[in-house]
């Protein structure tokens, strides 16, 4: 293809400084050859297309969940993930050069992490100092001598790449502890490939599907020998971690559970995932939990992240993990001035891929080359904690460079110097059209029986200003997608077998994701009860209210405590002084509408059940984790207009409750009818019943004006979207016999108390128990219980009023199945969901 110069129309702004090399742009400012075809396209398209295609981006990728957490940011949770629409594109003749040079790379890392913990003939060699690894806190010692099966150590290795001053490829670091990124990058070409699907097709990217499909086999080539189907877990530190998404994600990806590390346990030397159908043994665990944390008995002990006496498992054979433990070592950036020396003692070689020019101050004279030059150097820790950050010698005052240099003194085996250079520059979508962006790229490597192989690309990071050199997610970085371009069109990958699949691991659920798929249905019908009767509160105060009828106020009344008991918003309109806020009740209705803070009210509810959805964002699909993201939207624009008032948010609680139905209707049609949907049905049915006996309770049992009853029946019937079916079923005036009838004892109803007690019955009776167990279970106890005390119930008994003025058979038998269904909840949690305390050090 021939060089293009850059048009004006398509990036007027698009300047360089003296001496910033650009991906796009040569020496003389025309376009690379492989970028021309991109160029031209997006020319064609134009800025405000591109933009629009952006925001398609964005969009799908909020909608799918993508998030990244930032530490102490209070905008940080589940922050959406951003994308730039201008990828980072690599010519396949230089990708070439780059492949070889990062297979060698992780070739060589394997050998070190192999001989620190086996032989350390580095070390008695002199070809890595004592000092450099023993003071390193990824060196565990208690790791010594212990292996994986195969001959490779390193299961999973990144390596960060930045354009040096010899215009070529340089690594920055190593990423060979648990490294991230690989997730993000898929999904970024899943983006990618949707909104921009001729331009990526015609552009002849490579893909990336190649690269999952061996670390699947990666991971099954490290299991115990005696494991015919290995089964592989994902361990996540959990929910509030910064890549919680792609631990879901991945897990989803590959088909493994995901769980943390109260889901496992040690049991007779082995590992043992705590699933619903009793104890599963775990043969690989693919971790994203940090060394020092996976084992509190032998490693950190105040970590409540690992699992105790999980090393002595990897030591008898009986566990793989990938990375092991220990792995962490590598990312020592010390040892980079070492590998050259290292590669021709191993492998006979020179390296194919340098590493940035690197000084560590534990030697005499490479410290005094940081201390002379630390205004132009970027300073270092060997070992880098949690809130650490490279330092900039040229941002630093007079003041601070000598603090540091006292510093480096005091401790020189702990730091390094690296020379400081100015990224390359790649286009990037800003405000009016592209700017050049300085940028950095990720790619990540695994291990098979053969060898390593390499993704085809990677997850490229821009700065979010020009010139800033501090790039990564924490600090405000944008991603890319990595386009490797071939010289012909690329074939989609043939997926991998995956074993024998009659013998899956399928229905190892652990019991931690069936507490909050529990929860997420309870939420959600709580959510939708909520909203419902919010709805019919709403206009019945708003709607031809007949505000003289002492009938109406006492109906409206009633309505109001019936929203307080079935939400739980306590004291609410049961306040003892309760008589000025039944007369005006706006402000209340908005709290429970609103107050995100108040135990449940609506904005509270769907955020507990966004957040059990999250903690199980590994079992949703596409579809319905885009339906629980716009749930959250809509309560979020309800309460943006509840600061105008109650009226304005009527349509939005319409759309709510579509949004809700269209979730309760994907998780019925879509979802596999496994111990997953047993008790997210189960969670449904129960909330629904519980909601329904708190509003007939409060409702009902005292017994009010035959007018007042029938405007609260026809309220009620609203709310439960049941006036259709009444007015079908008895064809006659609203009367409250025949509403407890329909709404207490119908069967065939679905919102009925006996079908809820009845699905309950039907669901409970298939859940996991002990094969030899043949009498009836407590969760089956409570439920017959409840079904008698319905059965037996007389719909004239539950009319009569006694001499106490209320009416006491319908108050007294709604108060005991309301117990039952709560003695329900309880059981299960304790039979199914409860997490017995790990044990830890008592030092």
């Amino acid at each position: 293809m021939k060089t293009l110069s850059t048009p004006e129309a398509f990036a007027p702004g698009y300047r360089l400084d003296k001496g910033i090399h650009d991906e796009m742009l040569d020496e003389t400012s025309r376009v690379r050859p492989h970028w021309a075809h991109l160029m031209q396209a997006l020319q064609q398209l134009g800025p405000r297309e591109v933009g629009q295609r952006h925001q398609e981006a964005l969009k799908l990728l909020r909608e799918n969940g993508v998030t990244y957490n930032v530490y102490g940011d209070p905008d940080g949770i589940n922050r959406p993930w951003q994308l730039d629409p201008i990828p980072l594109l690599v010519s396949g003749d230089e990708w070439f050069d780059i492949e070889a040079g990062l297979l060698q790379r992780a070739e060589l890392l394997n050998l070190i992490l192999a001989d620190l913990y086996g032989p350390r003939q580095l070390i008695k060699k002199n070809l890595l100092p004592l000092e450099l690894i023993y003071n390193h806190g990824g060196f565990l010692r208690v790791c010594d001598q212990v292996r994986l099966p195969g001959q490779h150590q390193l299961v999973l290795c990144a390596a960060d790449l930045a354009r040096g001053p010899d215009k070529k490829m340089w690594v920055l670091g190593d990423r060979t502890q648990a490294p991230s990124g690989a997730g993000y990058a898929l999904e970024n070409r899943l983006a990618m490939s949707r909104v921009l699907p001729s331009l990526f097709r015609d552009t002849h990217v490579h893909r990336l599907a190649r690269f999952f499909q061996s670390l699947r086999a990666g991971l099954n080539a490290i299991a115990p020998g005696d494991a015919d189907t290995p089964r592989v877990v994902v361990l996540t530190p959990g929910p509030l971690n910064e890549t919680f998404f792609e631990h879901a994600y991945l897990a989803s990806y590959l088909g493994y559970p995901l769980v943390q590390g109260d889901d496992l346990t040690i049991r007779d030397g082995y590992v043992w995932l705590k699933s619903l159908v009793g104890l599963q043994r775990v043969d690989v665990i693919l971790r994203r939990v940090d060394d020092n944390y996976c084992d509190p008995l032998e490693l950190r002990e105040d970590s409540r992240l690992g699992v105790p006496g999980l090393l002595e498992v990897v030591r008898r054979g009986n566990v793989a993990i990938a990375n092991p433990l220990g792995s962490g070592v590598l990312e020592n950036p010390g040892i980079m001035p070492f590998l050259p020396g290292i590669a021709k003692y191993f492998l006979g070689q020179t390296l194919k891929l340098n590493s940035i020019a690197t000084w560590w101050c534990g030697q005499a004279r490479e410290l005094n080359y940081v201390l002379a030059n630390l205004e132009r150097l970027v300073i270092k820790p060997i070992y880098r904690k949690p809130g650490e950050h490279s330092v900039f010698g040229h941002q630093l005052s007079r003041a601070q460079l000598a603090d540091w240099r006292a510093r480096i003194k005091a401790r020189p085996a702990l730091y390094v110097g690296q020379e400081y250079e100015s990224f390359s520059t790649v286009p990037a979508l800003v405000t009016g059209g592209y700017e050049p962006r300085q940028t950095l790229l990720r790619c990540f490597m695994v291990a098979r029986a053969d060898g390593y192989t390499l993704m085809p690309g990677g997850l490229s990071r821009s700065a979010p200003q020009y010139g800033n050199m501090m790039i990564s997610n924490q600090t405000g970085g944008i991603s890319k997608d990595t386009w490797v371009v071939a010289t012909e069109p690329q074939h989609p990958a043939i997926p991998a077998k995956r074993g024998n699949s009659l013998t899956g691991h399928g229905n190892a659920l652990p019991s931690r994701a069936a507490d909050n798929i529990f929860w997420v249905g309870r939420n959600a019908e709580r959510a939708e009860g909520g909203v419902r009767l919010l709805r019919a509160t709403i206009k019945k105060l708003f709607s031809n209210p007949d505000r003289d009828s002492p009938d109406y106020q006492l109906s409206l009344e009633t309505l109001l405590r019936c929203v307080t008991s079935m939400t739980g918003t306590y004291p609410g309109f049961f306040a003892e002084d309760n008589e000025n806020l039944l007369q005006a009740p706006e402000a209340e209705l908005l709290a429970v509408v609103a107050d995100e803070s108040r135990a449940g009210s609506l904005a509270n509810t769907v955020n507990r059940m966004t957040q059990s959805g999250y903690a199980v964002r590994d079992l949703w699909s596409s579809d319905t984790w885009r339906v629980i993201d716009e749930i959250e939207e809509q309560v979020s624009e309800a309460r943006r207009l509840g600061k105008t008032g109650l009226w304005s948010m009527q349509e939005q609680m319409d759309q709510l409750i579509t949004t809700l139905s269209a979730f309760s209707g994907l998780v019925m049609e879509s979802m596999t009818r496994g111990n997953g949907w047993l008790f997210l049905d189960i969670g449904r049915r129960l909330e629904r019943g519980l909601q329904l006996v708190s509003v007939l309770r409060t409702a009902f049992a005292m017994p009010q004006s035959e007018a007042a009853e029938t405007r609260l029946i026809e309220s009620l019937l609203d709310t439960s979207d049941n006036l259709i079916c009444y007015r079908q079923h008895y064809r006659s005036n609203l009367e409250l016999a025949s509403f407890l009838e329909l709404l207490l004892m119908d069967p065939n109803n679905p919102r009925s108390l006996a079908y809820q007690i009845a699905r309950l019955q039907e669901h409970v009776g298939k859940l996991p128990r002990e094969p030899s167990t043949r009498r009836i279970s407590a969760e089956e106890r409570l439920l017959l219980e409840a079904s008698c005390i319905l059965n037996i119930a007389n719909i004239e008994d539950l009319l009569s009023v006694s001499e106490t003025g209320i009416r006491e058979a319908l108050d007294q038998q709604l108060s005991k199945i309301y117990a039952l269904l709560a003695a329900l909840s309880d059981t299960l949690t304790a039979n199914y969901f409860r997490h017995g305390d790990a044990p830890q050090s008592l030092s």
